[in-house]
């Protein structure tokens, strides 16, 4: 129970209207970058319930207590239920106050009590504390809400509240003298903030559990327990005397007899959020001037409590609140009530405070400037004010940025700015993908065009490389064979003929095993040197081959031509080609000794040709 947070938002439900944070008299719900929704902050929580009310999709829960209050009841311990007396003004639905005893007795509960007579113990020691102690001014501490506030946001006032417990733990100090210590206790009312007060009290003082009136009514629902099949039955005493009219702010002071008149009265009584907060302010500020004591109440009496059915009637509660009670004191036992104060005076009712100091560091103005700035409002009139983001002021907006509390985005006007920007990029991001597109199409068709041209010259560069007579074959690094034509499998003979049945171009055949020693090692070191070798003579098979061998890829791929020197066209053409290979050194010899050979050279020159056009004529007569 402890480890569970009092209030929790439900993502799936969150509008993100900003209402709680609107509401929440201390921000204690923070927006971040990440979050999907607002965040309630256990450790700045005051536990008030307005969010719970100003949430009107219901995305605001309150930590349950009923599955916690079955096992109670299921545990075969005696159990006893004491009832606020903000229940006179919760069942106005019912005739007669002994009927919802009886409902309440029906769940399983042994006792009935009233807290209305706490609600007496405390009210007598307020009332000895304002007369006996002089010159010095007290704040009640009977509303948890209010003591939650001071301990986190004014904690140089705890000194100033008044020392003890509230009715609710006067009263289960109470039950556990009558019953016994080992008695279970749960708590009904109208405040949700109890459910974490009882977490800070032990012994005769715990309180098992706390159940709000909604959640009172939810079991009655569950149980199938109404009115109209149950008899009455009276609250266990000690019964409360004017305590009955603690619901109303200022009836404590009624049951503590202390004065009200506004010329001698020494306290002033306030409800509701807004007036607490003005009056803790006013008194932090000018109790010296004042000179009073304070009665505050967060919510507007306890009889307009969050945990009370929602949408009640402040004064029609409060009109039910006054007749109970008078209906009550009509006939009251004034003697075994004062008896019953003996009795039970002696309990302890003192408590003390502890400092939680959830107060933030106030920026300074040139960071509240800047993010003003950065959120477009460079001036004044910039600042529209509209609280849409749930803060009272664009400045008190900027400020809860600094702190950590809310993110530009919650602003609608900057977050509407923002969001016609991105719209206006995103639109020329998308005529640019637009643009890009087509382009990529484009150049799509253009690349399939290229392919088909690509693949169609490869089909006819590969079928004239089959039809060339000379063998061509190309090597990778490993030596192995990555293309040959026919030339070169007629070349190795019947055995490559057979490989070339079942793998076509002989694909990844090892160069070494086609090819005799004075070849392949010429493929070696082309591969290794990226060096050309040409028209290198070898012997093969009989046969007399010119081999050409030079770098396609540097280090990684080889082609290499070969001819077969006996064929007639191949010797024709080498003919040819070693007597031009002459006559370029003989023409580079007759430069050098020109002036020595003089008509030698010319007259060789021109026998030489003759044998070239003699052969290129017998060619052209084939």
């Amino acid at each position: 129970m402890e480890n569970l947070p009092l209030v929790t938002i439900n993502e799936s439900l969150c509008r993100m209207c900003y209402a709680c944070v609107r509401v929440c008299p201390v921000k204690a719900i923070r927006m971040t970058e990440g979050d999907k929704t607002p965040r309630i902050l256990p450790e700045r929580c005051i536990g008030c319930g307005l969010c719970v009310e100003a949430c009107s999709p219901g995305a605001i829960s309150v930590r349950g207590s009923r599955e916690e209050v079955r096992k109670i009841l299921a545990s075969g311990e005696q159990v006893v239920a004491i009832t606020d007396p903000s229940i006179s003004g919760e069942f106005d639905d019912i005739t007669d106050y002994r009927k919802f005893v009886r409902m309440i007795k029906a769940l399983g509960f042994h006792y009935v009590n009233e807290a209305s007579f706490g609600v007496d113990l405390v009210a007598r020691q307020y009332a000895d504390m304002f007369v006996k102690i002089r010159g010095k001014n007290f704040i009640t501490s009977c509303c948890p809400v209010v003591v939650s506030y001071i301990e986190k946001y004014h904690p140089d006032l705890i000194p100033n509240l008044i020392p003890v417990v509230s009715p609710m733990i006067a009263s289960a100090r109470v039950v556990r003298k009558k019953y016994g210590p080992d008695v279970k206790v749960v708590y009904i009312g109208p405040c949700i903030e109890a459910k974490n007060e009882i977490l800070r009290f032990e012994g005769d003082a715990r309180i098992d559990a706390v159940l709000t009136f909604r959640e009172l009514r939810q079991l009655f629902e569950e149980a199938g327990i109404n009115e109209s099949m149950l008899e009455y039955s009276d609250f266990n005493s000690p019964l409360g005397y004017k305590g009955s009219l603690y619901p109303i702010s200022n009836g404590i002071l009624q049951a503590a007899s202390v004065s009200e008149d506004l010329l001698s009265g020494s306290v002033v009584t306030a409800e509701g959020k807004d007036s607490v907060l003005a009056a803790v302010e006013a008194f932090n500020r000018h109790i010296n001037a004042i000179k009073s004591h304070f009665n505050l109440f967060f919510c507007e009496g306890c009889l307009m409590g969050p945990g009370m059915s929602k949408g009640g009637d402040k004064y029609l509660r409060r009109s039910l609140v006054i007749r109970y009670a008078n209906k009550r004191l009509g006939n009251f036992n004034i003697t075994g009530w004062e008896r019953n104060m003996a009795e039970y005076g002696s309990i302890s009712a003192e408590r003390d405070f502890r400092k939680d100091d959830q107060r933030l560091p106030e920026p300074d103005e040139e960071t509240i400037r800047n993010i003003l700035r950065s959120l477009e409002m460079e001036k004044p009139e910039d600042e529209l004010g509209c609280s849409a983001c749930g803060y009272a002021s664009c400045r008190d907006f900027a400020v809860a940025i600094a702190q950590g509390l809310a993110t530009p985005e919650m602003c609608s006007v900057f977050s509407m700015k923002n969001k016609q920007n991105y719209i206006r990029t995103l639109r020329q991001t998308n005529e640019q993908l637009a643009r890009m597109q087509d382009a990529l199409k484009e150049s799509e068709r253009i690349a399939r065009q290229e392919k088909e041209s690509a693949r169609e010259a490869s089909a006819v560069i590969q079928s004239m490389l089959q039809k060339i007579p000379n063998a061509l074959v190309m090597v990778d690094h490993n030596m192995k064979v990555i293309h040959s034509n026919q030339g070169f499998i007629d070349l190795i003979g019947d055995d490559a003929r057979e490989i070339n049945e079942v793998i076509p171009g002989l694909v990844g055949a090892d160069i070494k095993t086609l090819l005799p020693h004075a070849m392949y090692t010429i493929f070696s070191y082309v591969l290794t040197s990226n060096e050309e070798v040409m028209n290198r003579d070898v012997r093969y098979q009989d046969n007399l081959y010119s081999i050409s061998v030079f770098p396609i890829r540097p280090n990684r791929i080889v082609g290499a031509v070969i001819r077969d020197l006996s064929m007639p066209e191949v010797q024709k053409e080498e003919v040819i080609n070693r007597v031009t290979e002459v006559i370029d050194k003989n023409l580079e010899l007759v430069q050098q000794i020109g002036f020595i050979l003089g008509e030698g050279a010319a007259e060789t020159e021109r026998m030489l040709n003759s044998i070239i056009e003699s052969y290129k004529g017998g060619k052209k007569e084939k």
